[in-house]
């Protein structure tokens, strides 16, 4: 049995999983670009975007890396340059509830006061914490996020090489490798986080794994996708038959 012969209903089912599935990696890669792809304040996804979600930006305080990153289009320049002033000169307490404050609840509380994962930035003691010195992810948010991030990729990658494994035209050991290779690369992936909390000179190696699993997973989906439904049609188009409609 191969992905070209299998009855209808299972190519219903695969490519239900396979549409869904694809539409989800391209929404994990727009949340990357929406959250780490904004850390150093610019479009896109680089290395100092790398080193700064995970290594940190230890030039600055974790607040103002945020106004002039990802949060940069939440206030106007002048508030932000206030929260970034008050915080770079000690984050007083006073100065707080007379100017920084109220741009924060107008600004900023919406989110942060609704939103689990963010912090809340209404209370002084929170914001105060984020005005010290950028450093290193928390290793208890990285523990959290990697073995869900484990847990959750590897299942998708099971069931992706379970379908790409009935497909034909490949090696065997060509189909095994490509069918490895995602979690290999997944592994290679957070691995690279933990390193990049170290030294930010491994953080090329979080964007090698992302890319490595990716690329593999999209060959496996398009290839699957082509020889349940188009190979079959020419097949059945040069012989002048519709059998790809049989079970």
């Amino acid at each position: 049995m191969n992905l070209s012969n299998i009855p209808l209903s299972l190519k219903a089912l695969f490519t239900g999983y396979i549409v869904v599935v694809g539409v989800g990696l391209m929404m994990a890669g727009a949340q990357i670009m929406l959250t780490h792809g904004q850390s150093d304040g610019k479009p896109g996804l680089s290395i100092d975007d790398v080193i700064y979600s995970y290594y940190g930006n230890r030039s600055n305080s974790k607040l103002e890396n945020k106004l002039n990153g990802s949060m940069k289009d939440k206030a106007p320049v002048k508030e932000r340059l206030k929260i970034i002033n008050w915080a770079k000169h000690g984050a007083e307490q006073q100065r707080w509830k007379n100017e920084i404050q109220p741009i924060i609840l107008k600004r900023c509380a919406s989110c942060h006061t609704s939103i689990p994962a963010l912090p809340n930035l209404t209370k002084f003691e929170v914001i105060k914490g984020l005005t010290i010195t950028d450093g290193a992810v928390d290793i208890s948010s990285l523990t959290r996020i990697s073995h869900i991030h484990l847990f959750g990729i590897a299942f998708i990658f099971f069931f992706v090489g379970l379908i790409f494994s009935l497909a034909v035209g490949f090696n065997k050991w060509l189909k095994a490798i490509i069918i490895f290779i995602p979690f290999a690369f997944l592994i290679l992936d957070v691995s690279a986080w933990w390193l990049t909390r170290i030294d930010p000179a491994f953080a090329w190696l979080v964007i090698i794994g992302g890319f490595g699993y990716s690329l593999a997973s999209t060959i496996m989906l398009s290839t699957s996708l082509y020889q349940m439904w188009v190979m079959p049609w020419r097949q059945s188009k040069d012989n002048n038959t519709d059998a790809w409609f049989d079970e």
